[in-house]
């Protein structure tokens, strides 16, 4: 079968950056997966995206489908033929479908696995490529991810951005197809500036060559962005600095430019005095510029912008940029400056108009709330508790400053600023930035105790106060962050080794809402649902279901007690006594739970009459003493080590001593010590949820 490179390319107007590398993939994922269903093999699927254009190379693209035989059923034989055998009209319907002898279909009847059918196979050839890429193409546009579509002209046709011309080129063929009301040509069109008319592909292999060439357009994204990432470090290093460079913004970018060049601009000094994060902001949210620091990480008065065009007077597009670039800073600087005349602390009340939640009153309320956690959360893990509540009552009062309007992501970097410049204490101010932290999965942890005590806090009133007003989360709709909110306060007392009954805590934020709707049952749901987030992250951690189960079953509200019990099951399982105890400890289980017998009193010694036994009982009592000052102390690691000692003697009793036995007394005996065994191992968890669920 002959092959040859296809050439697919959607030219449009400019694209959404951030959204070109996703609509890329997708656009190659869509039209390989079309050909993998259709049976029409290629060799290899490269991606090109610019900010005009979505492109496609497949090499060795076969001509055609693989021909296919099919297999084809039609009526049951009692259907098809009368008492005489005699075809019926069922049976002349299928021959003529399918082009047969009637007079042979005699021949061509099969079991089905049920009942005897006609039944034919019949080769069927593939479709020729260039017949069906056409549809391919319509398809994999109507599948990209694509929120909101647009109309443009007279046409129907809908897509992100208008369509300007159709490029499907195979091998050295345009191919003869249509694709919403374009009919794909030979051609392609280069740079918007540097490149004028209509530029002739003459194979499709030599797209990406020609069109970097003769139309300056660098089709390759990848490329593009390594591209972008030299010349702006090489830029960075001409100022004497380090260019920072951000991967989203490199992406958004190499999206934006189709003929990458770095320059170099600079702005005033004066405007270092403004908090850097606030600069930076300007200069990569609304300029996309990568700013320079020296080798310490100080902000320097350099900027680095990729242009799109290859000017012959750079200076110009240099200064153009240094003019665009002053005001923002200046507004940067005006905002820092206004705020400064008002501290965080007269700031606070502003919160008393801005709205947290309707049923949970302001964002004023809430830093009440916040003091009022804080305050409990510092008594017990010993902290200072006048700075954790200061921290707590100034923690949102820069969302009301001038900044934090114009720059959203400055809330909490600009009120740790404004927090030293009021003189408040050093992790005061620390806690204004360092609450909000982690803000995403791997995130840091807040590092100042006050930071730590705010951060658990806010938290916890949300998680006890969106659940209180029956706002639980539901599928992938979570307004209010709760997921991402519970597992933060999770890691912080883990990580930060607290050990805090997480419990205590639901209670004491929920005691905090004046009304709460939920119910009696508030305290458990938000716990149940903050516990169940452990799961997700102990997967990522490699450690299996059964492990977490087996701690989970244990109903631990202390997460770093939890922890550390994962932390010495996981152990226990690599010991090699580890899977026999756990199936033991599972037939004890089932054993119990079919027995009406009490088993809560101590074992009588006197009713042991196997070897077997006593060897058990003695064990059990020597392990129960050696592991209480280890359980004691949360070392389950050490206790769990030490209880796999049991192993010999478990396998022992099983195999040489029967159970349930007609005598009560002996048989109630037995059972009492299967019972102490098993509450020596729950001391830490339930081992026998690490026997894997059959089924």
């Amino acid at each position: 079968m002959t092959a040859q490179d296809l050439l697919i390319e959607v030219g449009t107007e400019e694209l959404p950056p951030k959204a070109l590398p996703a609509l890329s993939q997708a656009f190659a994922d869509a039209l390989c997966k079309q050909l993998q269903d259709a049976n029409i093999p290629f060799a290899q699927c490269t991606r090109y995206a610019s900010p005009r254009r979505l492109a496609v190379l497949l090499t060795a693209l076969a001509e055609s489908a693989e021909d296919q035989t099919q297999e084809i059923w039609g009526p049951p034989a009692k259907v098809a033929f009368d008492d005489d055998g005699k075809p019926t009209r069922a049976a002349t319907a299928f021959a003529d479908k399918n082009g047969l002898d009637v007079a042979k279909l005699g021949d061509c009847v099969a079991n089905d696995g049920k009942q005897d059918k006609l039944f034919i196979k019949k080769d069927v050839p593939g479709a020729e490529s260039t017949a069906v890429i056409g549809g391919m193409i319509t398809n994999a546009l109507d599948q990209l991810p694509i929120p909101k579509r647009m109309r443009w002209g007279a046409s129907r046709a809908e897509f992100v951005r208008p369509i300007h011309w159709l490029t499907v080129i195979y091998g050295q063929q345009a191919v003869d197809c249509e694709v919403m009301g374009f009919k794909a040509g030979s051609s392609t069109r280069g740079h918007r500036f540097h490149s004028s008319g209509e530029i002739s592909i003459s194979d499709a292999n030599d797209y990406a060559g020609i069109l970097e060439e003769q139309g300056k357009v660098i089709a390759d994204f990848d490329r593009r962005r390594e591209m972008i990432r030299q010349q702006v470090s090489e830029a960075g290093q001409q100022l004497g600095g380090v260019a920072v460079i951000d991967d989203d913004l490199l992406d958004e970018v190499t999206a934006l430019v189709e003929w990458p060049v770095a320059l170099a601009g600079n702005f005033e000094q004066r405007f270092l005095e403004v908090p850097a994060e606030a600069l930076v902001s300007s200069m990569k949210e609304h300029q996309k510029y990568f700013h320079v620091v020296d080798s310490n990480g100080k902000l320097m008065p350099h900027f680095v912008t990729v242009s799109n065009i290859e000017s012959r007077e750079p200076q110009k597009v240099i200064d153009g940029n240094e003019r665009v670039i002053r005001p923002r800073l200046s507004d940067a600087a005006f905002f820092y400056e206004t705020d400064l005349k008002t501290t965080l602390a007269d700031q606070r009340a502003k919160l008393k108009n801005i709205v947290f939640q309707e049923k949970l009153g302001t964002l004023f309320d809430k830093t009440q709330r916040i003091r009022s956690i804080s305050e409990m959360l510092a008594s017990k893990i010993g902290a200072d508790a006048d700075q954790a509540t200061r921290a707590a009552e100034l923690c949102k009062s820069d969302l009301v400053s001038e900044m934090v309007g114009e720059f959203d992501d400055m809330q909490g970097i600009a009120g740790y600023y404004y927090a030293k410049h009021d003189g408040e204490a050093a992790d005061v101010a620390s806690a204004m930035q360092e609450h909000y932290l982690p803000r995403f999965a791997g995130d840091e942890l807040p590092q100042s105790q006050a930071g730590i005590i705010v951060a658990l806090a806010d938290r916890l009133d949300t998680l006890t106060g969106i659940f209180g007003i029956g706002q639980k989360p539901t599928g992938s709709k979570d307004p209010f962050a709760l997921r991402r909110a519970s597992l933060a306060v999770l890691r912080i007392l883990i990580e930060k080794q607290l050990p805090l009954d997480l419990r205590e805590l639901i209670r004491f934020a929920i005691a905090q809402h004046p009304s709460l709707s939920a119910g009696d049952d508030l305290e458990d749901t938000v716990l149940s649902y903050m516990l169940d987030r452990l799961r997700a992250w102990y997967d990522d951690r490699g450690i299996s279901a059964e492990v977490f189960m087996s701690v989970h079953a244990k109903g631990i509200s202390a997460p770093l007690d939890f922890d550390r019990r994962i932390d010495a099951v996981q152990a226990f399982t690599q010991l090699p006594e580890a899977a026999a105890l756990a199936a033991a400890n599972k037939r004890v289980t089932n054993i119990l739970a079919k027995s009406d017998s009490d088993t809560s009193g101590a074992v009588d010694s006197k009713l042991l009459q196997e070897d077997a036994e006593r060897t058990l009982s003695d064990a059990l009592t020597k392990q129960a003493a050696q592991v209480a000052p280890l359980f004691k102390d949360g070392d389950y690691a050490a206790g769990l080590k030490s209880l796999a000692e049991l192993g010999a003697p478990v396998d022992a009793f099983f195999d040489q001593v029967m159970v349930n036995v007609d005598d009560a007394a002996l048989r109630d005996n037995r059972l009492r010590l299967l019972a102490a065994l098993q509450a020596l191992f729950l001391e830490v968890a339930d081992i026998s949820q690490l026997v894997p669920a059959k089924g």
